[in-house]
């Protein structure tokens, strides 16, 4: 089992905007949370991916495809939100 199949849709989504670029507050208002919030989610997809930094992040999310990250056939079954990549 590869360490992406442990991270939640909404840490997915979160690595993805991370690797657009956003920051937290932006990751904040488009999700619709705090930029507390947000960070707990980037922690545990740190500790699960095995990553120290966002730029560590944002490069395995760019190594593994990252928009198409991860293939549709290996998302985890949450939903995601509309507002992936959103401006």
């Amino acid at each position: 089992m590869t360490p992406r199949e442990h991270l939640t849709a909404r840490e997915i989504q979160i690595a993805i905007l991370v690797w657009e670029g956003l920051t937290n507050r932006e990751i904040g208002k488009i999700i619709g949370t705090s930029e507390q919030v947000i960070k707990n989610h980037l922690r545990s997809a740190f500790d699960k991916i095995g990553v120290w930094s966002r730029l560590e992040l944002a490069m395995y999310v760019a190594s593994h495809g990252g928009k198409a990250w991860p293939p549709e056939s290996e998302r985890p079954a949450e939903p995601y939100a509309d507002r992936i990549g959103a401006d």
